[in-house]
């Protein structure tokens, strides 16, 4: 356990940073499988579930979350998914 103030100060931001992030990405996630599952039982609702998960994907990357070409990366394959 740190002695100095800032340092005490710093793990408690970091905690609850690090819980907002795996919230975060958790969602992500989420987000994508759902699409996935979506497209590969060719639901009636599954370019809404993409465009839900290309929203989160954005964000996620826009927070910093992930890097922006692992963002195009995923937009990409779910799009492919979605018009092959």
């Amino acid at each position: 356990m740190p002695n100095i103030k800032s340092a005490k100060k710093r793990v408690l931001v970091n905690k609850t940073k690090q819980a907002r992030n795996k919230s975060a990405n958790s969602a992500l996630k989420t987000a994508i499988k759902k699409a996935n599952v979506a497209l590969e039982t060719n639901a009636a609702d599954k370019e809404a579930v993409v465009v839900a998960a290309v929203k989160k994907i954005d964000q996620a990357a826009a927070k910093g979350l992930i890097h922006k070409n692992n963002a195009a990366r995923k937009k990409s394959a779910l799009a492919k998914k979605l018009n092959g």
